[in-house]
């Protein structure tokens, strides 16, 4: 009996996402286990290389994308998105096995991204001066972002019934892993957040559910409207290599140095296992151990 066809792998991406969904895998999972696939199918067909899930092609398109110059993380992704894709396959029985099963995820590079200090922080909220609507957004974003240190997609999901100001809380109500959890604010990101929803109240969308509105009478803030927006401020304050990002390393840096613990540090960024706290505080670790020698006064003898 001759061996069966490989299966069309781009006319099964559509069935896979639908999957994703009902498993309720956040939008941006979903996206991202996407972009591995049409990566590589992308490659597939610029190489002339056979679209097969075998380990020898799947291999050679991740040491294409490290050739290339692709970051460690996008390679781990890309990789991790056909990977996952391939085990789907096999679940649904379009393939008779996963043949990349216990293929191993690409290393990592141990990259140092360093948190903003106290000016460059004034200095982005400064950058959102003013009192018309990007203005208000903005600022109560970063405000909101540098003190609770919450993922972006988390923060564009919450709508206006997630945040009781007089508390000071905010619920994600899906964090990564598919996990909720209650993220506290002080007063001065409450009185921007509030100052943010009375002018929010004149968009044309104001009844919309979710809290932050795109400008220009557009819907919820999209993932990428929150990057933009964020990037346009820190290009104003002067801040180079910014990313949304390192706010969230940030607001780490900023609990730690303030005597706070790597417990309740964990709690409210949603960290389950103990490396995410050491990749996220690792650029200033020296800097707050010395501090806390020095506070130790071991040399009081």
């Amino acid at each position: 009996m001759p061996p069966a066809e490989p299966p069309d792998l781009a006319t099964l991406l559509p069935s896979w996402q639908l999957a994703l969904r009902a498993e309720r895998k956040s939008p941006q999972t979903v996206k991202s286990y996407s972009d591995g696939v049409r990566r590589f199918l992308a490659w597939a067909e610029e190489t002339g290389t056979p679209a097969v899930l075998d380990k020898p092609t799947v291999n050679a398109f991740v040491v294409d994308l490290i050739d290339q110059g692709a970051e460690g993380a996008t390679v781990r992704s890309r990789q991790l998105g056909v990977r996952r894709f391939s085990a789907w396959l096999a679940e649904e029985g379009e393939i008779p096995a996963d043949p990349l099963l216990g293929i191993k995820p690409p290393k990592l590079d141990q990259k140092t991204i360093h948190p903003l200090d106290e000016d460059q922080i004034r200095a982005l909220i400064k950058a959102c001066q003013g009192t018309d609507y990007r203005d208000r957004r903005d600022e109560a974003l970063v405000r909101f972002l540098v003190e609770t240190g919450t993922r972006a997609g988390e923060v564009v999901a919450l709508q206006v019934a997630d945040v009781d100001l007089n508390k000071g809380i905010a619920v994600v109500r899906r964090g990564k892993g598919a996990k909720g959890r209650l993220v506290p604010f002080g007063s001065q990101t409450a009185r921007s957040i509030d100052r943010y929803i009375r002018v929010r109240r004149t968009h044309r969308l104001a009844d919309s559910p979710a809290l932050w509105l795109g400008d220009r009478n557009r819907g919820g803030l999209s993932y990428y409207g929150l990057h933009w927006a964020l990037k346009g401020r820190a290009a104003t304050a002067g801040i180079e290599g910014f990313h949304p990002h390192r706010l969230r390393h940030t607001m780490a840096d900023r609990w730690l140095s303030a005597g706070g613990s790597e417990g309740g540090l964990m709690s409210v960024a949603g960290w389950s296992q103990p490396d995410m706290l050491m990749r996220y505080t690792r650029a200033r670790a020296s800097e707050r151990a010395a501090a806390e020698a020095r506070s130790l006064n071991l040399g009081d003898i």
